[in-house]
């Protein structure tokens, strides 16, 4: 993470910038509102992002201070990370203002995704999800 306390102004334009784009900016509302850790996996499939663009994303999130990255086994999991300063409650709050409507489909995407979770951890890759959303839409 990078030292924002020689100048806090450069704390505050890092943070805005990650978030003026929609895809940053739909990963902290999907970190925020399901209140846990997410992979680079799952944020893919439920945002139907390739990974590269998700990895991408996710550093830029990474070097504004605004999530952290923790190894388990061979999945790395993003969370939000939390701070009680009043810019950061203030960012958070301004996040999740953002109507669930916008995010109907995601939060569908994300609540079956994160089912498939085993005690809690990602266990399932792109690829069985994609087998997984193939039968769902050849039996509609």
């Amino acid at each position: 993470m990078n030292n924002f306390e020689i100048n806090p102004w450069d704390r505050y334009t890092v943070v805005f910038k990650a978030l003026s784009d929609q895809t940053r900016l739909k990963i902290i509302w999907l970190l925020l509102s399901i209140d846990s850790k997410i992979s680079v996996s799952e944020i893919k499939d439920v945002l139907e992002e390739n990974q590269y663009n998700i990895s991408k994303h996710l550093k830029v999130l990474k070097n504004a201070g605004l999530i952290y990255e923790k190894k388990e086994g061979k999945w790395a999991f993003y969370y939000y990370r939390a701070n009680d300063e009043s810019f950061d409650k203030a960012v958070r709050d301004t996040v999740l203002s953002i109507s669930d409507d916008l995010m109907k489909d995601e939060i569908s995407r994300c609540k079956k995704r994160l089912s498939m979770r085993v005690n809690g951890k990602c266990v399932v890759g792109s690829d069985e999800w994609n087998n997984l959303k193939k039968k769902k839409n050849s039996k509609i």
